[in-house]
């Protein structure tokens, strides 16, 4: 009944790193190209680290980590 049980179970740590880097890359496959033009590029990194830092503060102020 138990036959294996370990073996399948080793195997689940192996199929999330799988699908992470799928999400990884597919995510990227689909921004590189918005990557090779400089305002696109700019617009792009400055999105990331403006939706990071929106993120960021609400957390911290729905957790009340630190008084903002």
């Amino acid at each position: 009944m138990f036959d294996g049980f370990w073996e399948n179970i080793s195997r689940y740590p192996r199929y999330f790193v799988t699908i992470i880097l799928g999400v990884f890359f597919y995510t990227f496959g689909w921004l590189k190209p918005l990557l090779q033009n400089r305002i696109s590029a700019i617009a792009l990194i400055s999105f990331l680290v403006a939706a990071l830092t929106f993120i960021t503060l609400t957390l911290r102020a729905m957790l009340g980590v630190s008084p903002i």
